[in-house]
């Protein structure tokens, strides 16, 4: 390569590095020093219009008004759970709940079955040897009364004869008379203790009968049938006390008569929720709530307040505390509901038409005014409002316009500095 050419080469080298720094350059004076003037950016929210809701917020779960207890079958000892339908699930009235153990009472069954069929046997032997028997009482009595006859007959005859000849017939006459009481008397002693035995082998037999009928008609109630639609929910098993309380599961034993599990009516879930005192006087019966549910955050059910208990309640959690009962009536239930969701109960108390309203967040206060920080295209700045009305959320506001973008948090705290 000649000396001109690499000349050459090394000038449009060194252009090529200018032209690169000056680029690089470039960017770092109008990209990256006026971003870090102009510092992170802050999480913002838009002022909205339209009509803002005054609520009272109180939290509470979903209860049934209506529900069926499913009950353990009463005079059934030794149940065990063997199989029970899913907690949660949803039943048809007559589909199966819970099925107990039945192998102890088909055993039992089986026994009894046996019992039953030998005193059956029994019962049949000893009413065919009274027949029997009364029948062999019926043809002796038969022929001693023949036997009585011919003795009669007898006699008449030796009253022609001779004395002596009617003299042994009256005695023999006699004599059959005797054996025909004798064998009337047999007759019916043998009647009466063929009857006494008859009567205790079928007492027996009834009773093997009984204890077999008791014993099926447990086997049948060994399988529990949901009595309603609804959903499955167990009892508490408190038999290891009431630390360890548990809601019955397969393998535990149930009291006969004890209430196992409930079907509550899901078309009357409703939320309960507590009200603070100070709160009480805002609300009353037949206003309309917005009901929030944790596992739906995203929807909300309208309804209204259907009643507060009159009283506060004594509730038992720690600390102890005291509060009203509010009950929030769905205006349609949604198949999703289960018992025992928790959620939010928003009472409407009162309706301000054309608001703006921002988060609470976006309010900060400076020298005890309530104040906004308004993010635009040249920066931030403060701006003084009057607040209108106040929820837990979101606030209605005085003193900007909708659509307005407010920060969310004040700069100095998003960027470590001191509040001046």
């Amino acid at each position: 390569m000649t000396a001109p050419v690499k000349a050459w080469l090394f000038r449009l080298y060194v252009v090529v590095v200018l032209l690169a720094s000056l680029g690089g350059a470039g960017y770092y004076f109008r990209d990256v020093i006026p971003a870090a003037a102009k510092g992170p950016e802050l999480p913002t929210a838009i002022a909205k219009q339209g009509e803002f809701l005054v609520v009272v917020s109180c939290r509470g779960e979903l209860v049934s008004g209506r529900s069926r207890q499913v009950v353990a079958p009463l005079n059934v000892p030794d149940l065990r759970i063997a199989w029970q339908a899913t907690p949660g699930s949803l039943v048809k009235e007559g589909d199966p709940l819970i099925r107990f153990d039945a192998s102890g009472a088909k055993r039992q069954l089986q026994e009894k079955e046996a019992a039953f069929g030998q005193s059956n046997a029994a019962l049949a032997q000893a009413t065919a040897q009274v027949r029997i028997q009364e029948e062999q009482d019926r043809l002796n009595l038969a022929w001693q009364k023949h036997t009585v006859e011919r003795a009669r007959l007898e006699v008449a005859k030796a009253e022609i004869e001779s004395a002596m000849k009617g003299e042994e017939s009256r005695i023999d006459l006699t004599l059959a008379e005797e054996k025909l009481k004798v064998q009337q008397a047999a007759l019916e002693l043998n009647k009466t203790s063929g009857t006494s035995r008859v009567a205790s082998v079928t007492s027996q037999n009834n009773k093997n009968e009984t204890e077999v009928n008791i014993t099926n008609r447990r086997i049948s109630q060994m399988e529990v049938k949901s009595p309603s639609d609804g959903v499955v929910e167990y009892a508490m098993n408190y038999s290891q006390g009431w630390m360890n309380a548990r809601p019955f599961k397969i393998g535990d034993n149930v009291w006969p008569g004890s209430t196992v599990a409930e079907i509550p009516d899901l078309t009357s879930l409703r939320m309960k929720a507590k009200v603070e005192e100070i709160e009480r006087g805002r609300i009353q019966a037949g206003m309309a709530v917005k009901l929030r549910l944790d596992p739906f955050p995203e929807s909300q059910f309208p309804g209204k307040l259907a009643s507060i208990s009159p009283l506060t309640e004594q509730n038992f959690e720690w600390p102890p505390s005291r509060n009203f009962r509010a009950y929030g009536q769905f205006e349609k239930i949604d198949p999703r509901l289960r018992p025992g969701m928790n959620g939010r109960l928003d009472v409407i108390v009162d309706r301000i038409p054309d608001a703006i309203s921002i988060p609470a967040k976006a309010i900060f206060s400076r020298e005890g005014r309530p104040m906004v920080l308004l993010v635009t295209d040249a920066g931030t700045r403060s701006v003084g409002v009057s607040i209108v009305a106040r929820n837990p959320d979101e606030v209605a506001v005085k003193g900007i316009a909708a659509g307005a973008k407010v920060a969310l948090i004040e700069e100095q705290t998003k960027t470590g500095g001191k509040k001046k």
